[in-house]
């Protein structure tokens, strides 16, 4: 079979998820899993493949959660996330939830060896530097700076150091909200995805360069 063209995540998308955030149960999950294929996973991956050619191919996660080791015990994931990766635990990163589309890129989590190297990287008078003016950059074209953060300076590392912010990164991302725009309903959704993707790249990149263990 051919690949399918994307024509946009329909209303049935964004209403499954509002429906399983109310009932999150396997009863729900099997009368409805047929939405959740047709509306949301072949949609998400008729998306993907069309970005696949500029940025490469992309895992669609699990709708399922990993509950083991955790004391939420709701089955089922309220998202569903796509993500291409670049490097270990870095890449691009799209979900349609209930709140609409978002988009992003980064990192989502640094190992130890991985979280020094982007430190060192960090305070580097060179890489540092571009550092704070890729993620200007894009701040200023609307996307926002996140991840988890200490609270303190990290071990080693004075509070009063001038890039302090930056060193207190655990993770860090770029995104944007595209929310319930109506484009997210059309094929334009595919060159939107695109151009944030292409914005949030230098940080992507950075990293990758910088970030290795």
């Amino acid at each position: 079979m051919g690949r399918v063209t994307f024509e946009g995540f329909p209303v049935a998308a964004l209403d499954f998820y509002d429906d399983l955030e109310v009932d999150n149960t396997k009863s729900f999950w099997e009368a409805h899993k047929h939405i959740y294929k047709e509306s949301v996973h072949a949609p998400m991956k008729a998306l993907t493949d069309e970005l696949a050619e500029e940025f490469g191919t992309a895992k669609i996660f699990r709708p399922y959660r990993d509950v083991r080791f955790s004391k939420d015990k709701l089955p089922y994931k309220t998202h569903q996330g796509a993500f291409v990766a670049v490097a270990p635990q870095t890449g691009y990163y799209v979900e349609v939830s209930p709140r609409g589309i978002r988009t992003g890129g980064g990192c989502y989590w640094f190992e130890p060896p991985r979280l020094a190297a982007f430190r060192d990287a960090i305070v580097h008078d060179h890489y540092g530097a571009d550092l704070e003016k890729r993620l200007a950059v894009a701040e200023k074209k609307g996307y926002e700076v996140t991840g988890d953060r200490l609270k303190t300076a990290p071990r080693g590392i004075d509070k009063n150091h001038p890039k302090i912010e930056l060193l207190r990164y655990k993770s860090i991302h770029l995104g944007r909200t595209i929310g319930f725009e109506p484009i997210i309903h059309t094929p334009d959704l595919v060159g939107e995805v695109k151009k944030d993707w292409r914005a949030v790249r230098p940080l992507v990149e950075w990293i990758a360069e910088h970030a290795v263990a």
